[in-house]
């Protein structure tokens, strides 16, 4: 059986939401969870004997290392440098351009292209990619911006094209997301190793891969009234069972790399220990069709899923993590993000309107009267008197009074959640914190409970019709991959 671990939480990074672009943008939509799992398709290459076509301007030139003479008419801006006229160079030149690592169909990827996708993946997840994943990171992003590549030329060929203005408004959306400007956020990502023009490219070819979806697929697809009627049956008669909202890295394996794709399954889950974002790493590693939206397959019942996942789900706890599940082709990690009954109310998914008074017991105080002042505390809070005594409680003990609202109950602290689910409007906690960063007491002066109606005929039929819309997508990549011809340097 496998045992679930604890995901520790990462602070909100300064660009995380870069890692999620899918998001910003919509993404695709999240592939049904029971459809089977299959292997991976491998890209399918034709050599070609053709000379590589010249790098298009898009790509940046080296700097050159020479470095001209001085003037003797007027005054330099490097004169204070002092530098000598003709100085000895030292060392092997720069390159005067980035060399090809893969021709897509004719369109050059460079290692630089690879490199600043992979420090954008750096930023999202708030920490350096170790060195010891640098080179597995690389073939996966190769891998990803291969698809991508394939999916602007696909676009382009149905002449579906992404105006400049559509990916501007895309990067000023994400960059107000992090309250900074576009040239602010560009700075930021060229002193991290990435650039604007990297987010750009992964801005536009989810923009075109969505618009081909829509011209060549969408139309395409139908669904019956009584497809959707037999989904709603279903739900009804799942009413209280279990449902879970579950995030997914899979990873394909064959015979021959099965060790090793294991060692790399569990190379991601000691870095999603440490902190690192499960939607970065989900978009960058994950090979299944839920890697667009960060690995999210949605709200899913056990029998939904493969049955080895199915069974590790139910045994664990929420916002935890799985090792790794070995399923047909390969290995899938699991986060489970929340769970909830099926058709009925989640309490906690309550909304509060709360009052937080927060007292400091005063420096030096000795233990025993520190502890008889928080008792009276205590005391005071449980006679309060609903929630407009709450003031008066603070300037007995010469506390401060906080007032926040809209705050989920979920997102509280689970001891704070258990403590709450049973109180009523006007009633505080009891008294919680430390005699040093001194004690506070919640009291709760509203609660919105949640509604436990089931999703409408227009809601599930949408959900069919995105999950065939993404059944031929996967198809149709597929088979944009077989006909490519990929030159390899």
């Amino acid at each position: 059986m496998v045992i679930a671990t604890k995901i520790m939480t990462a602070q909100q990074r300064k660009l995380a939401l870069l890692g999620t672009l899918g998001l910003a943008l919509g993404g695709a939509a999240v592939a049904h969870a029971a459809a089977p799992r299959q292997p991976a398709t491998r890209t399918t290459t034709k050599a070609t004997a053709t000379k590589a076509p010249a790098i298009k301007a898009a790509t940046t030139k080296a700097p050159t290392t020479k470095v001209a003479p001085t003037t003797k008419v007027a005054p330099n801006s490097a004169s204070s440098l002092r530098l000598p006229e003709n100085p000895k160079i030292y060392g092997s030149p720069l390159p005067q351009i980035v060399k090809a690592t893969a021709i897509v169909n004719g369109e050059v990827i460079t290692q630089t292209d690879i490199d600043q996708r992979i420090a954008l993946l750096a930023i999202a997840s708030g920490q350096a990619v170790p060195d010891a994943e640098v080179e597995r990171l690389r073939q996966q992003v190769l891998r990803n911006l291969i698809d991508e590549t394939l999916q602007i030329q696909a676009a382009k060929a149905e002449e579906i094209l992404v105006k400049p203005a559509d990916i501007d408004r895309t990067v000023a959306r994400v960059a107000g997301n992090v309250k900074q400007t576009p040239d602010q956020m560009a700075g930021y990502l060229t002193a991290n190793g990435s650039s604007i023009r990297t987010i750009r490219r992964q801005i536009e070819g989810e923009i075109a891969w969505r618009r081909l979806q829509s011209a060549k697929i969408e139309s395409g697809v139908s669904v019956g009234d009584d497809e959707v009627k037999a989904v709603i049956d279903k739900l009804e008669a799942a009413k209280g069972s279990d449902e879970f909202r579950i995030g997914e890295i899979f990873l394909s394996a064959t015979p021959v790399n099965r060790d090793e794709v294991l060692g790399n399954a569990t190379k991601i889950i000691a870095a999603l220990q440490k902190g690192a974002s499960f939607a970065g790493y989900a978009r960058q590693y994950s090979e299944a069709s839920t890697s667009a939206v960060g690995g999210d397959l949605g709200w899913v019942r056990p029998e939904q899923l493969p049955e080895a996942i199915g069974t590790v789900v139910r045994q664990m706890a929420t916002n935890s993590l799985s090792a790794p599940i070995a399923v047909p082709g390969g290995f899938s990690v699991v986060a489970l993000l929340d769970k909830r009954k099926v058709l009925t109310a989640d309490p906690r998914a309550a909304v509060l309107n709360l009052k937080q008074v927060s007292i400091k017991v005063p420096a030096g105080m000795a233990l025993p009267a520190a502890n008889a002042m928080v008792a009276r505390f205590a005391a005071a809070a449980q006679s309060l008197g609903g929630c407009g005594g709450a003031e008066k409680l603070a300037a007995d003990f010469k506390g401060e009074v906080v007032q926040s609202d809209e705050v989920a109950l979920k997102e509280l602290p689970a001891a704070l959640q258990d403590m709450m689910l049973p109180m009523q409007v006007g009633q505080a906690t009891r008294p919680f914190g430390s005699i040093e960063d001194g004690v506070r007491v919640l009291v709760m002066c509203g609660r919105d409970e949640p509604s436990s109606t089931a999703p409408t005929f227009d809601q599930v039929y949408s959900q069919l019709n995105e999950e065939r819309i993404n059944t031929r997508a996967r198809r149709y990549l597929r088979d944009l991959r077989r006909d490519a011809v990929i030159d390899f340097r």
